[in-house]
């Protein structure tokens, strides 16, 4: 395992990831963008804006400097939001240790570029890491797991033996975590199912009932798996932690992001107000973007998610999505 870690994002995964790996015994150092805003987290030893009301280890260290956090590192890990990734890593890129791993905890797929995660690192920390990187990805509700309430992950990467070290880097009586080899569909199921959570929660600020929640979900999840072997996922993977497991715990969480956004659409608010209500960033909607033009990419037919991008982009009233998608040409399952 890894016994020195820095995490990039202050965030709230980020910092439940600490007070896990602090808990373990392991030296853990926190890096922020904001200077001030990391500071105010090591003085209440709390990070009150993305996850208030636990008090966070005084094992855990804060580093403000670009050059001091890359030092003395085993693992790196990435727990920057997507679409602000390619920012914050072409500003630590020239400190980066080449012989470092790096994990990413990130889920989404980036605008305009339409790349995961840990291509947008492989891009800017150029070849030499390309065979360094992981992703830890599953049902990992940040709330709950502060609360040291049971949860599973999976650990992918190319190199299975990485995949091992993170698996045993991160795993606790209450956290399990699996193995996989295949990056692409843990990636692309961490990110696709965000669009779909939003949609669930659309369905309960309309109070359409179960039902349909549980036809979402399935096609949902059928969309994301076509995209994903599009992409040249297996599978097998979308049955999986990365896929059906983080899809259900998004859809149904009373706390999660992107359902709870997607829920004050459904009782009327506008894409913009229902944002405004929360610091947090709502990854499914950025997301979405880039599914839809990954799907036109691949000609995958997303029928779900084009509802979705409709009616947060192009104003489209949601009951007639949803309307529209009950109307479509009746086939086989």
């Amino acid at each position: 395992m890894f016994n020195s870690i820095s995490i990039i994002g202050d965030g709230g995964m980020g910092t439940v990831l600490a007070m896990l790996l602090c808990k373990k015994g392991v030296a853990v150092r926190m890096w922020g963008y904001d200077r001030w805003q990391l500071e105010q987290i090591a003085h209440k030893r709390e990070n009150k804006k993305f996850l208030p009301g636990y008090k966070l280890p005084q094992e855990l260290m804060f580093e403000p400097d670009d050059r001091r956090i890359m030092a003395r590192t085993e693992l790196i890990v990435s727990a920057v939001p997507c679409q602000f990734m390619r920012s914050v890593w072409t500003r630590l890129k020239d400190e980066v240790p080449q012989d470092v791993p790096i994990v990413s905890v990130a889920k989404g797929i980036e605008n305009d570029t339409l790349l995961r995660p840990t291509q947008i690192l492989a891009e800017i920390l150029a070849s030499g890491h390309h065979g360094k990187l992981a992703v830890l990805s599953g049902p990992t509700i940040a709330d709950e797991l502060a609360r040291k309430l049971p949860a599973t992950a999976c650990a992918a990467a190319r190199d299975e033996e990485l995949a091992k070290r993170v698996q045993h880097t991160f795993s606790t009586a209450w956290f399990r975590v699996y193995t996989n080899t295949d990056m692409v569909g843990v990636e692309l199921a961490g990110a696709m199912k965000n669009i779909i959570a939003i949609a669930a929660g659309i369905i309960d600020g309309m109070g359409v009932g179960d039902n349909a929640k549980a036809a979402l979900l399935t096609r949902g999840l059928a969309e994301i798996s076509r995209l994903g072997i599009a992409c040249g996922a297996r599978p097998q993977t979308f049955a999986g932690l990365s896929g059906l497991g983080d899809l259900v715990t998004t859809c149904i969480s009373p706390t999660g992001r992107n359902r709870s956004f997607g829920e004050r659409v459904g009782k009327g608010r506008t894409p913009e107000q229902a944002q405004s209500a929360t610091e947090s960033v709502v990854e499914g909607v950025a997301t979405c973007k880039s599914v839809v033009a990954l799907a036109r990419r691949y000609d995958v037919e997303m029928p779900i998610t084009q509802a979705v991008y409709q009616v947060l982009f192009e104003n489209k009233p949601v009951q007639k999505a949803i309307a529209d998608l009950m109307k479509r040409r009746l086939k086989a399952e």
